[in-house]
């Protein structure tokens, strides 16, 4: 008659990995592979005897324990430095990783249990109690104000204004809305060009245009230019410049 014995249920295979190292004393950074995969195989040889799921994950594992194990029996690889290439060393990396993430994972269920064994008294103060506030000599608060005392005052809380101010946010220049776009101002140069048929590039402003609006104005008259909708000249240098309407 079989002797049933209880598995110990593991998350993965870098855990079932772990479990035999800690209990078999090995150093993670020198496994001895042959030993491990020949352990790691008789506990999935066991799992399918009592009839327990072998993920896709364990089975993956025992191949590259497999693989790792053939490629110890070789000679050895040697890297660009000349220095010889461990085939465990992804495999040791991993272990350390996960190793790592375990042990987080304790430290935070850990905090989580002592969190949950935590308690906290509402306050019970009595309304009466909470709105008293003593009372103020209003006679006292001046005492011993001299003029000196009150200008360290003042002086103190400019200071802490100015430590508000960002040194350098401070000096940025004011973010305006823009005046207009160039779409608005290429109907508005149409619509006068329409009207008008030929006129000069000087009443298209107001008396107190502003530099960003003779700037979009002007883009907008080279826009229509190109597009073959107004043709502009200029009789001498500095003229007025003449607008006139192909539309």
């Amino acid at each position: 008659m079989a002797i049933p014995v209880k598995l110990q249920v593991f998350e993965g295979p870098l855990d079932l990995l772990l479990h035999l190292i800690d209990k078999n004393k090995i150093d993670i950074y020198d496994i001895p592979i042959v030993e491990i995969t020949e352990q790691y195989l008789a506990y999935i040889q066991q799992m399918k005897q009592e009839d327990l799921n072998i993920t896709s994950e364990f089975m993956v594992m025992a191949a590259t324990l497999i693989s790792i194990k053939c490629k110890m029996l070789l000679p050895k690889e040697i890297d660009e430095d000349g220095e010889e290439l461990d085939p465990r060393e992804e495999l040791v990396q991993q272990l350390l990783e996960y190793k790592m993430y375990k042990y987080m994972s304790y430290e935070l269920r850990e905090r989580m249990r002592e969190a949950s064994q935590t308690f906290f008294k509402k306050p019970t103060i009595p309304k009466e109690v909470s709105a008293y506030k003593a009372p103020v000599d209003t006679s006292g608060l001046l005492d011993d104000l001299t003029l000196q005392k009150l200008h360290a005052i003042f002086q103190d809380i400019l200071k802490r204004q100015e430590d508000k101010l960002d040194p350098i946010r401070s000096k940025f220049g004011q973010i305006e809305q823009e005046e207009v776009s160039l779409p608005e101002k290429l109907d508005y140069v149409e619509q006068y060009a329409l009207k008008h048929k030929k006129f000069t590039f000087r009443s298209l402003f107001h008396k107190k245009s502003s530099r960003t609006q003779l700037v979009v104005t002007f883009l907008a008259i080279l826009e229509l230019m190109k597009s073959g909708k107004i043709l502009i000249s200029q009789e001498h240098l500095f003229d007025d410049i003449q607008i006139e309407s192909l539309v």
